[in-house]
C-alpha cells in the first residue's frame, strides 16, 4: 500500500518536536550551570609609596627599613550564586513529563489534523463518486432516450416506405389491370374486326378460290400410281407454316388403295409451297381439300 503524503508530513513533524525537546532540555541544563559565579582568586596585599622622579636626587644614604611582614589575609567567603539555581531531579522529572506532555499534545494535534484531513478527503472523494455516478447515469439515460428516438425514427422511416411500397404496388396493379383491361378490349376489337374481314372474304369466294388453288397445286404434282382406278375421291387435311411450307399431311376418308393414299400424300409434299391466299386474313394453318382428280 502506498504511503500517504499526509502520513509521511506527520512523521516529519513528530521527528522534529522530539529532536526539538531534547536540544531545550540540553540547552536548559548549559544555561543553568553557566549562570553559576566560580569563586574569587586569593589576592597578597602590598603596602607601597609612590615619588616624584624629580624628587629623587642624590643624597645620603637613608638607612634602610625593611617592611614589617604582615600577616596572610583571612580567606575571603565564597560569593553566593547569583543565577537559578541548579534544577533537582523533581524539577527535571516534571520538565521531562512536561515535554512528553507537550508532544503528547503535538501528536494528538498532528492525529486530529490527520484524521480531519482523511475525513474530508472520504466526503470529497464521496462527492465526486456521486457525481461520477449522477453523470454516467445521466449519459446512461441520455443513450437510452437516443436509441428509443432512433428506434422511433427508424420505425416511422419503416412504416413510411412500406406505406409508400404498398401505395406503389397498388398504383402498378392498377396500371397493369387498366393496360390488361385496354390489351383484352383491343384484343377483342381486333378479333371482332379480323372475324368480319375474315367473314367479308369467305362471302366474297376469296376462300374458295384460294382453296381452289391449292387443290390444282397437288394435283398437278400428283403422280397416278398404275393400281389408280377411276373416281378417286379423298379428303386431304394439310398442315402449313406461314409462307405455305407444307409440314404435315393426313389423309382422311378416301376410296384408293394404299398407293393411291401414299401418293396422293407425297403429291402434297410436292407442292409445297402452297399458293398464299388473296388476303392474309384468310390463311389458316390447317386446310381440307377434297382432291378428286379428273379421269
Amino acid at each position: 500500500m502506498a504511503e500517504r503524503r499526509g502520513d509521511r508530513w506527520i512523521s516529519i513533524a513528530l521527528s522534529v518536536l522530539l529532536h526539538a525537546a531534547l536540544v531545550g532540555v540540553v540547552a536548559y541544563g548549559l544555561w543553568s550551570f553557566r549562570d553559576q559565579t566560580p569563586p574569587a582568586p586569593h589576592v597578597l596585599a602590598i603596602e607601597a609609596t609612590l615619588v616624584n622622579a624629580h624628587d629623587l636626587t642624590p643624597a645620603a644614604p637613608a638607612p634602610v627599613t625593611l617592611p614589617k611582614a604582615q600577616e596572610a589575609p583571612p580567606p575571603e567567603p565564597e560569593p553566593e550564586p547569583t543565577g537559578p539555581p541548579a534544577p533537582s531531579a523533581e524539577e527535571l522529572a516534571q520538565r521531562a513529563k512536561a515535554e512528553q506532555d507537550a508532544a503528547a499534545q503535538a501528536q494528538r494535534v498532528i492525529e486530529e489534523k490527520h484524521v480531519a484531513e482523511v475525513e474530508a478527503e472520504r466526503k470529497a472523494q464521496e462527492k465526486r463518486d456521486l457525481e461520477a455516478a449522477a453523470a454516467k447515469h445521466d449519459a446512461e439515460e441520455k443513450r437510452r432516450a437516443d436509441l428509443k428516438r432512433q428506434s422511433e425514427e427508424k420505425r416511422q422511416a419503416d412504416e413510411k416506405r412500406l406505406a409508400d411500397a404498398k401505395r406503389l404496388a397498388e398504383e402498378k396493379r392498377k396500371a397493369e389491370e387498366a393496360r390488361l383491361r385496354e390489351q383484352r378490349e383491343a384484343d377483342l376489337r381486333h378479333s371482332l374486326a379480323a372475324e368480319e374481314h375474315v367473314m367479308a372474304a369467305r362471302s366474297s369466294g376469296q376462300l374458295a378460290s384460294w382453296a381452289a388453288q391449292v387443290t390444282a397445286r397437288i394435283q398437278r404434282a400428283w403422280l397416278k400410281p398404275p393400281s389408280a382406278s377411276a373416281g378417286i375421291n379423298c379428303m386431304v387435311y394439310v398442315t402449313q407454316a406461314p409462307g405455305g411450307v407444307v409440314v404435315n399431311v393426313r389423309l382422311g376418308e378416301c376410296n384408293g388403295d394404299p398407293a393411291v393414299r401414299e401418293s396422293i400424300q407425297a403429291a402434297a409434299y410436292r407442292a409445297s409451297p402452297l399458293p398464299p391466299p388473296p388476303d392474309p386474313a384468310l390463311f389458316e394453318r390447317e386446310i381440307e381439300i377434297r382432291f378428286r382428280p379428273a379421269d
